[in-house]
């Protein structure tokens, strides 16, 4: 009987590892000589005495109770080294991203709304070039090799030269809420979009008043008005204008004369300032004598003289209009950029605005489409007490306005229109400061010439072509 109980304590199995059998003796201590399962027939060993036999039978005692773990195989301990290294293949097996296109994606961000028309706009573009450039030098190391990036540094570099932008000064951030300004219509509407209230950048609207006159509505209609007297062009809840056109001496036409501009009062950022310009006295200030509204350095009203007498600039940045006045000859011209949203912001009785909804059918001296009667080969609107122009026929008209406006658009039209019925050649100057404001302020540049309609004159070929597009729409129909 005590040799079986030996056999079952002596014998060395395999050790417990992860399974679920038995838990074994260990294996005897090591000794020189090497070592043998434990032998259970007759001799030496069977003849061990009993205290050994007992101390064997509590080791494996002890041993059930506390089992030996075996060291895990090879396979499991690569999985494990795999899975922690997984944990931090961001940090340590894969190489950081490059980020080119996110600072492009804001740079384009925080300038897609500048104009460089508007007071401000070097400052602000200066700003977003060295927060760009900061963006760019940030993903250099992750960037190495990479075209777009590397491009996109000589497009800094040549972009901070042409505008004279220092490396060193503020930058522009791309977050709206950090540089919201109540008082800069540009920071708060971008501050909208970022938060998804709009998900379009702000449109902008053109109007423009020139020569006989010639108006240009924010629907880009293009009328010639005879609009004799006091006239608005704009009364909205932000801006008024008011345009005051007598006749021309010597003709019937009329022309621009006066033009009063009140900029409304708007909470914090500006009291109620009133400009007025009349002929031979351009002021570079309000009524009250300032230049400025609003506090701090930088103010959200001001208005700048690019030409003493000649030629005044007025920016508000509250309402991100700029308005320019200009005085050629003795008349003079207006042009005007304003946010679509605030344009139309206006009270049922403020529908009469020449520059939303254009002059009355009554007041208008075109075919409504912006053709000029004279150019078209009609009769001139005179008078019997206006003569004929000397000096001036229709070739020589067009030969004088072709020299400034190679493009026989309707600014060039107005122009020998102008010649025609004034005989005054400063009108030549007016229609071409009109289209140099477009091309400043107009928002879409295919949208800056205005030809006329085609169905009162047709091109050379016009009609030819027509009726071919014409026969191939019908064969195409019939044979498909």
């Amino acid at each position: 009987m005590m040799r079986k109980k030996r056999k079952r304590g002596a014998s060395s199995g395999p050790c417990r590892s992860h399974g679920q059998g038995p838990a074994t003796a260990p294996a005897p201590p090591p000794s020189p000589e090497p070592t043998r399962p434990a032998w259970t027939g007759m001799g030496l060993r069977a003849a061990s005495s009993c205290a050994a036999a007992a101390s064997a039978a509590a080791a494996g005692a002890e041993q059930r109770r506390r089992p030996r773990i075996c060291p895990p195989p090879l396979a499991l301990l690569l999985l494990l080294l795999l899975s922690l290294g997984l944990l931090h293949a961001g940090d340590c097996q894969q190489p950081a991203q490059c980020r080119i296109q996110k600072c492009t994606t804001d740079f384009v961000s925080l300038t897609s709304h500048l104009n460089s028309a508007v007071d401000g706009f070097d400052s602000e573009f200066c700003k977003a070039l060295r927060a760009y450039a900061g963006c760019t030098q940030r993903t250099s190391k992750a960037c190495r090799g990479n075209l777009v990036y590397h491009s996109a540094v000589l497009g800094i570099s040549d972009l901070m030269s042409q505008r004279n932008c220092s490396k060193d000064g503020p930058t522009s951030s791309t977050n709206p809420e950090v540089t919201h300004d109540p008082c800069n219509y540009h920071s708060h509407a971008g501050a909208r979009e970022h938060r998804g209230g709009d998900q379009n950048p702000p449109s902008y609207l053109f109007c423009g008043l020139f020569g006989d006159p010639h108006l240009r509505t924010f629907k880009d209609h293009f009328q010639t008005c005879k609009v004799e007297g006091a006239w608005p062009l704009i009364d909205n809840n932000y801006l008024s204008v008011q345009v005051t056109n007598p006749v021309v001496p010597g003709s019937s036409a009329t022309a621009t004369n006066k033009i009063t501009i009140i900029f409304k009062a708007h909470r914090e950022c500006t009291d109620q300032k009133v400009y007025q310009a009349v002929t031979d006295d351009l002021p570079a200030a309000f009524v009250d004598g300032s230049t400025s509204g609003g506090d701090g350095d930088t103010k959200s009203l001001r208005i700048v003289e690019r030409e003493s007498g000649r030629y005044v600039e007025m920016h508000a940045r509250y309402i991100g209009t700029t308005v320019f006045v200009r005085q050629l000859g003795r008349y003079l011209t207006l042009a005007i950029r304003m946010p679509e949203d605030l344009a139309m912001s206006y009270e049922e009785s403020q529908d009469l605005q020449l520059c939303v909804n254009g002059c009355p059918l009554g007041e208008r001296i075109d075919d409504g489409q912006g053709q000029v009667s004279a150019i078209l080969g009609h009769s001139l609107p005179r008078t019997s007490s206006a003569p004929a122009w000397p000096g001036y026929t229709l070739e020589t008209a067009n030969a004088q306005c072709h020299e400034k406006m190679p493009v026989k658009d309707i600014y060039f039209q107005s122009c020998v229109f102008d010649l025609l019925t004034t005989g005054d050649a400063n009108f030549t100057a007016a229609a071409h400061s009109a289209l140099e404001d477009v091309a400043a302020l107009h928002p879409r540049k295919e949208r800056w010439h205005i030809f006329p309609s085609s169905g009162h004159r047709a091109p050379p070929g016009g009609s030819h072509l027509s009726l071919c597009l014409g026969l191939l729409c019908l064969m195409l129909s019939v044979f498909l």
